[in-house]
């Protein structure tokens, strides 16, 4: 009895130390730090629209840049779902609104009014 609880012990702490350690976070599907309702009326789609198109996006952890392929893959997701929503949204608009509101993005440096 006494080897199965230290076995056990012990893997719950290499599961602990593994999870604490590992290369990414893991993502939520939907990305709490974005202002859906801007974003949404930016893009003439209703919030639950774009938060449906978004659950599939795997945004890059706070604080890095996302790579040319992870941009490249979350646009092949949320570009054509988008789109059904409201077909004119093309890929400049939706760089366009995205980049309004990420930070360090053009709404982020305007002086506030």
């Amino acid at each position: 009895m006494k080897n199965i609880q230290n076995t056990l012990a012990s893997a719950a702490i290499f599961i602990i130390f593994n999870n604490a350690f590992a290369a990414e976070p893991p993502m939520l599907n939907n990305d709490p730090k974005r202002p859906v309702d801007k974003i949404s009326k930016d893009l003439n789609i209703s919030a639950e629209q774009f938060v449906a198109c978004f659950n599939n996006v795997k945004p890059a952890a706070q604080g890095s840049r996302p790579t040319s392929e992870k941009v490249h893959a979350n646009k092949a997701v949320l570009l054509p779902c988008l789109q059904k929503a409201n077909p004119k949204i093309s890929n400049e608009m939706l760089d366009a609104v995205m980049d309004k509101y990420r930070p360090g993005g053009h709404q982020a440096q305007e002086p506030s009014k």
